[in-house]
């Protein structure tokens, strides 16, 4: 089993900052992808971002330029610097993991709450 805990997220005014944080734990074989969703109430949970282990990225259109994403590799956890945020960047993050050769996600944390003030 793997665990996957969020951290980072909170209140903060357009154009402000954020650094999101997920810590994978357990019994861990290998993660191929690391990702960032995030969903509203009444919303699809919308991929936000996505690194591979070797280091290639994805990112949705709306985060692009705006938004970083990262991953320690060793200590197993994934970042998402979050810049420049808008009132709809709010939303719970979520983030996931893949293992090798799937085609789902894996995994998924409880999520953070994001929430950005206008």
């Amino acid at each position: 089993q793997v665990q996957l805990v969020e951290s980072g997220g909170g209140l903060v005014q357009a154009g402000g900052s954020l650094r999101l944080s997920c810590a994978a734990s357990g019994s861990i074989v290998s993660i191929e992808v690391m990702g960032w969703y995030r969903q509203t109430p009444g919303k699809q949970r919308d991929l936000v971002a996505s690194i591979t282990r070797s280091g290639t990225t994805t990112y949705a259109d709306s985060v692009k330029d705006r938004f970083t994403i990262s991953r320690d590799n060793a200590k197993n956890t994934v970042y998402l610097q979050m810049n420049n945020l808008m009132p709809e960047d709010t939303a719970v993050y979520y983030c996931a993991t893949k293992v090798p050769f799937a085609t789902a996600w894996g995994y998924w944390g409880q999520g953070t709450q994001v929430t950005v003030s206008s």
